[in-house]
């Protein structure tokens, strides 16, 4: 069995209602472009006002992928290990608008639920909020731990 990377997190150190440092990210549409062009979701709504209007958005708006990965990255880092991360799953509730010329804020909250002793697992429930709306619902990770 290999060695948790230095600095991983350690099941015995964590609590119930320990909390997540809060994470801001600053989405431009500079960054929509590359995301769609490093994950091929063109979809001209996350790059076009006009395709994002049609459809009935505000604006465009960011990819939900995006979004996730965003939250996905906070426990990563709080866990001090990409691998430990066993599950992870939410709901898209509204969409992050990223509008031209300013970068949309993603604020990644959370704090720990649960603990399972036998699978040394802690369960993370995260906030995902962006100009102060909730952006994703039911965020909730399982981190394996040493």
């Amino acid at each position: 069995m290999s060695q948790p990377p230095t600095g991983a997190r350690r099941f015995d150190d964590v609590a119930v209602g320990d909390e997540l440092p809060e994470v801001e990210h600053a989405l431009t549409r500079d960054d929509l472009v590359a995301y769609a062009d490093a994950s091929g979701d063109q979809n001209p709504i996350h790059q076009d006002e006009a395709a994002a209007r049609a459809v009935g958005l505000p604006d465009v708006i960011a990819h939900g992928m995006l979004t996730m990965g965003l939250a996905g990255s906070a426990v990563e880092d709080w866990a001090g290990d990409p691998g430990a991360v066993v599950s992870f799953g939410t709901k898209f509730t509204q969409p992050v608008v990223v509008p031209a010329g300013a970068a949309a804020a993603v604020r990644v909250a959370g704090r720990v639920s649960a603990r399972d002793e036998d699978a040394r697992t802690a369960t993370v429930e995260l906030t995902v909020t962006s100009a102060g709306v909730k952006v994703l619902g039911r965020a909730r990770a399982v981190v394996r731990l040493p």
